[in-house]
């Protein structure tokens, strides 16, 4: 909620050098008109936005111009989108019009601001999250600077996110995390991924990103040392080599190195590739590959490779044109440091990603794998059938994927599909039609299944015949979203060509009544029965599902209209995203909590099992359809989907500090040395001491090592870590973590 402000000198000065930052960014060409556009724009956002301020007490106009010069910093976009992300936010927050903009700056920019405008919060849907990405995500296929400049939007929301609450933070971060962050990566905007995740982490896990960002800095100067005495061997053969190349070591991400901190199961002391040192080479186009690989023979004579840790996304760039050569060799001390080989062009793509790769249009066919990519994406936006949530779900798994399957046609030409893609996949792939009439499916001459999953290297053939066609069963054997739309396309004209009996019924029937409008009838059958259209009642009909006289059982025609045959009226349920106050029977074991600041008692909730909250936790309540509150952690699995899909959904929670004593249950999973039956009694004793029970244990070991999963009754969090560092102190003990 913006509150009303008068404007100070002081704000002035901060805007006006905010505007100058911003003016002095722009590395563009700019004619005077450009020059104008701009200028105007700011006069205009400056006056709209003149009453507003952020969260942070900050005028509201600083939020678009710092906007404004990511767009143009850190992406490198032009004047146009420029103007645009000045004016982003006017129309949806204040009383400036579309049509004034239309009059101002014409066409273009009017349509990018309504690209990055919101639709209206009374919009009808499941779920306005998924409705609003689905909006902005359309916007890709007409102009992708509208995406480049949310994502500039997003960034910078995420990096001044301190001043709103928790609960809005957790929110804000889960749909970074969903869909900014892997949408950065889709687009080659590493440096924004990189920067999404780390802000992400500080929120949901903030002990995990302080403890490692300390000790990042604890361990800065004895990583510098390590970098030069890696890089200064290196450097005397480059220079043999005759040209000019940049070479330095930079740190990992926080994110990242928690993910190897997770995977690994080690300690922080123990993560040895905390740094990646990268080799830029200034060459020419034509002579890229060549010099790449003659550094890595360079890099490979002063430090021994390990060659099964060679990745050439140079021969085959990544999906999202990412372009580099990265080798792991065996640095001094026998530690392992990754190596990066790319040219300036390579860089620069992987740094600006798609705003970069229309400036080296037609380079080594830079442009290739995006316009690939936006084809993917027009693929699923033609399904008419999917639901905004069925959208985003389709959009992050077929779009956003991180990797790829590299396949065959008989003739040798390569295809790329997302991991996971089945070969019936790669049938709708090749074209619509081969998908409709594939009947078997060849890979590498050997007929498979349909859903057999591709594998790197298969060479796919597929067997087709004009009286084959799609089936609902096809559904489950395709992951794609080309494939699903396709296949759901089909069968809705199967459903209409079925439904048409079902339709000349129903007509013949609203004519003998006098039914004035088929089309206002037949929408207020589609709204009784709950379904999602014409098309499904005929065919309901025509299947006998639904009969025309059990639908004249509870509808007349009244001076030619449809009306519902009035009952008793049932007691009025509540509102969908009302939270249902009905106190809880029990409330002597169950632990006490504050619901949106509320007492929780009078609310009806219960622990989630997808992540078994304990006291001390940090939780959110979301409100089920059916079930009352459930009370989740806010790193629970299922915490990103339904922050980004439910946002309406999600509430408040707290625990209460007078909360009785109450018992818990959460899981723990042990690795280590198997050292005979001693295992399982170290465990044991071990939490016997502590005078904690153990509700249940599996434990499984092979070859000298062990496996355990125990389910532990604990009070709190402070009990539970307490517990979690005693069996880690234990002999021959390697792991102990919490299940998600």
């Amino acid at each position: 909620m913006v509150q009303e402000v008068i404007s100070t000198e002081e704000d002035k000065r901060l805007i006006q050098n905010a505007y100058r930052q911003l003016l002095r960014s722009i590395k563009s060409n700019m004619d005077d008109t450009d020059r104008k556009n701009i200028r105007m724009a700011y006069e205009l956002a400056v006056e709209a936005h003149s009453t507003q301020r952020r969260k942070s007490g900050e005028p509201y106009i600083l939020h678009p111009i710092a906007v404004a010069r990511i767009c143009a910093e850190e992406i490198g976009l032009g004047p146009t989108a420029i103007v645009a992300a000045l004016l982003h936010d006017v129309v949806e927050d204040t009383d400036v019009t579309l049509h004034e903009l239309q009059d101002k700056f014409g066409a273009r920019i009017t349509k990018m601001v309504d690209g990055l405008t919101k639709l209206d919060g009374a919009y009808n849907s499941d779920s306005p999250q998924a409705e609003n990405f689905k909006k902005v995500l359309s916007t890709l296929v007409e102009d992708v600077r509208i995406v480049l400049i949310k994502m500039a939007d997003r960034l910078h929301n995420m990096r001044t996110l301190g001043a709103m609450p928790p609960h809005k933070q957790l929110k804000i971060a889960a749909e970074t995390s969903y869909i900014y962050a892997p949408l950065a990566h889709r687009l080659g905007l590493y440096a924004f991924r990189t920067e999404f995740l780390d802000l992400c982490m500080k929120i949901t896990d903030s002990e995990d990103y302080f403890s490692i960002a300390k000790k990042l800095q604890e361990t800065k100067k004895a990583r510098e040392e390590y970098i030069s005495s890696f890089i200064d061997p290196l450097k005397e053969q480059l220079e043999e080599i005759g040209i000019k190349y940049r070479i330095f070591g930079r740190a990992k991400s926080i994110y990242s190195i928690w993910n190897k901190l997770k995977n690994k199961q080690v300690p922080f002391e123990e993560i040895y590739d905390l740094f990646a040192v990268r080799i830029i080479l200034d060459v020419e186009p034509k002579k890229e590959k060549l010099y790449c690989w003659q550094v890595y023979s360079v890099v490979t004579d002063v430090h021994k490779p390990i060659t099964e840790r060679l990745k050439d996304w140079i021969t085959t760039p990544k999906a999202n044109g990412y372009e580099s050569l990265h080798t792991t060799v065996v640095g001094p001390g026998g530690r392992f440091v990754e190596v990066q080989i790319r040219t300036e062009r390579m860089d620069e793509i992987a740094e600006r990603g798609f705003a970069a790769h229309w400036k080296y249009k037609g380079v080594n066919n830079s442009d290739d794998v995006f316009e690939r990519w936006l084809d993917s994406v027009r693929e699923i936006l033609e399904d008419p059938e999917g639901s905004p949530v069925e959208f985003v779900d389709s959009f992050k798994s077929n779009s956003l994927f991180n990797e790829e399957v590299y396949v065959y046609t008989p003739r040798g030409d390569m295809r790329v599909l997302p991991k996971g893609a089945t070969a019936l996949d790669f049938a709708f792939s090749i074209h619509s039609d081969v998908g409709y009439h594939c009947t078997a499916i060849k890979i590498d001459n050997q007929i498979v299944p349909m859903g057999r999953l591709l594998k790197n290297g298969d060479r796919i053939e597929v067997v087709t015949s004009n009286n084959q066609k799609p089936s609902e069963g096809w559904l489950k054997l395709v992951t794609t979203g080309k494939a699903k739309a396709k296949i759901r396309s089909a069968m809705k004209e199967e459903r209409r060509r079925k439904g048409e009996l079902g339709r000349e019924a129903l007509e013949r029937k609203f004519k003998n009544l006098r039914i004035q409008s088929n089309d206002d009838a037949m929408e207020t059958l589609v709204k009784h029965f709950g379904l999602t259209s014409h098309v499904d009642l005929y065919y309901a009909i025509a299947m006998n599902t639904i009969s025309v006289v059990d639908i004249f059982r509870t509808f007349k025609a009244e001076q030619g209209k449809l009306k519902l045959i009035e009952e008793p009226l049932p007691k009025e349920e509540p509102k969908r995203d009302a939270p249902i106050k009905r106190p809880r029977k029990d409330t002597t074991q169950a632990p006490r909590l504050t619901i949106n600041g509320e007492p929780g008692e009078q609310y009806d909730y219960h622990l989630a099992t997808c992540c078994n909250p304990v006291q001390g936790d940090k939780i959110f309540a979301y409100l089920t359809a059916n079930a009352g509150l459930k009370i989740h952690r806010i790193n629970c699995p299922n915490a990103t989907n339904l922050m980004v899909n439910y946002g309406y959904r999600i509430m408040k929670a707290d625990w209460s500090n007078d909360s009785p004593q109450t018992n818990f249950v959460t899981k723990l999973k042990i690795t280590g040395i198997d050292d005979g039956p001693g295992v399982i009694e170290r465990l044991t004793s071990q939490l016997s001491l502590m005078g904690l029970n153990i509700r249940s244990m599996n434990i499984a070991g092979k070859e000298g090592f062990f496996e355990s999963e125990l389910s532990l009754v604990v009070a709190n969090t402070d009990q539970l870590n307490q517990a979690t560092r005693a069996l880690k102190n234990l002999s021959n003990i390697s792991t102990v973590t919490r299940i998600e």
